[in-house]
């Protein structure tokens, strides 16, 4: 389970460089940041809700 959220860390942390670089190459004119900041919030969505079904379902055990 570690190894998947740490994928979608980096996976995250891409989609947000890569809406800088547009942010940048575009300066400001263009959709492609925009959908790349989208791209994010969806990864980190996912993410959390994966994290809570995991605690839900014991996939992922809580500390005691």
């Amino acid at each position: 389970m570690k190894f998947f959220a740490a994928l979608f860390m980096f996976f995250i942390l891409a989609s947000l460089a890569s809406a800088m670089y547009y942010l940048i190459k575009d300066k400001g004119h263009g959709t492609r940041a925009v959908k790349s900041l989208t791209l994010r919030i969806g990864l980190s969505v996912l993410l959390f809700a994966l994290l809570m079904l995991g605690t839900y379902f014991g996939f992922i055990p809580l500390s005691q």
